[in-house]
C-alpha cells in the first residue's frame, strides 16, 4: 500500500520538484501552497507524513505544526531557508520531528522521510513486541505507549528516544550518543534539541517520568528500581 505524504510549500516549482521524488519513490502526494490548505487536506486525508516548509502565507508553517501535534502524531519534517538555532529548538518543541534546511537534496529528503516512517511504525529491528518498565509498556508491534493503563500519545522523536534509553536501561547515554541514534549522525542542529524532547517526554509520562534520570554535564539515563519491574 502507498504511503501518504502532505507536501506543504508556497513555491510552486520547489514544491513540484520535490513532488516529482517523492512520487518516484512510490509515495502518494498531497500538495498544499498554503497553511489552511495543509489543515484542509490534514482532516480530509489519512496522511502518513507531513513535510513542512515554515515561511507560507495563510497560516505559517509553526501554526500548522501546532495545530497538528494537538490532534496526532503524524511524523512532521519541517523545511526552511532559515539555519538559526532557535528556531530548529523552536520546531522541536512544537513536535517536528526533522528538521532540513534549504538549499537541499531531494534525495536525501526521500530517504529521511522513509527512515522516519519506518521508525514511526516501528519496523526497524526485531525484539519483543511489549516491553515493561515499572508503570510504562511500550507496544513495539502497535506502536503505542501507555502509563498505568492509560495510553500516552508520542511523536515519532519522543518514542524513538524512550526506547532508546529503555533498551539501555541504567547506562548513561551522552547527548552525542543520543543525537546519532534518533536524529541521525548527519544531524547538525543544536543538542539543545535532546533536552528539549527529553523535557516533553517526561510531562507525558508524568510520574513514570522520574525514571529518566539527568546525569548533570553527561546526557541523561533511565532507572527502574528492581521491584518495579514486571
Amino acid at each position: 500500500m502507498k504511503r501518504t505524504i502532505l507536501l506543504v510549500e508556497d513555491d510552486v516549482l520547489m514544491r513540484e520538484f520535490m513532488t516529482d521524488y517523492f512520487k518516484k519513490d512510490s509515495w502518494n502526494v498531497l500538495e498544499a501552497g498554503d497553511g489552511r490548505e495543509a489543515l484542509e487536506l490534514f482532516e480530509l486525508h489519512e496522511i502518513d507524513l507531513i513535510v513542512l516548509d515554515i515561511m507560507m502565507p495563510e497560516i505559517d508553517g509553526w501554526s500548522v505544526c501546532r495545530r497538528v501535534r494537538k490532534k496526532s502524531g503524524v511524523p512532521i519534517i519541517i523545511i526552511t531557508a532559515r539555519a538559526d538555532d532557535d528556531d530548529q529548538i523552536m520546531g522541536f518543541e512544537l513536535g517536528a520531528d526533522e528538521y532540513v534546511t534549504k538549499p537541499f537534496s531531494p534525495k536525501v529528503l526521500v530517504a529521511r522521510a522513509a527512515a522516519l516512517l519506518k521508525r514511526a511504525e516501528g519496523t526497524l529491528g526485531r525484539e519483543e513486541d511489549v516491553l515493561s518498565y515499572g508503570g510504562i509498556t511500550i507496544n513495539k508491534r502497535a506502536y503505542t505507549v501507555e502509563v498505568d493503563g492509560e495510553s500516552v500519545g508520542l511523536s515519532p522523536k519522543e518514542y524513538d528516544l524512550l526506547l532508546l534509553l529503555t533498551r539501555h536501561t541504567g547506562a548513561v547515554l551522552e547527548r552525542d550518543e543520543i543525537l546519532n541514534a534518533v536524529w541521525g549522525i548527519d544531524y547538525f542542529g543544536d543538542p539543545r534539541a535532546v533536552d528539549t524532547h527529553i523535557k516533553k517526554l517526561r510531562a507525558k509520562l508524568g510520574g513514570e517520568g522520574r525514571h529518566i534520570r539527568t546525569v548533570i554535564g553527561t546526557g541523561y539515563k533511565f532507572e527502574v528500581e528492581k521491584r518495579e519491574l514486571e
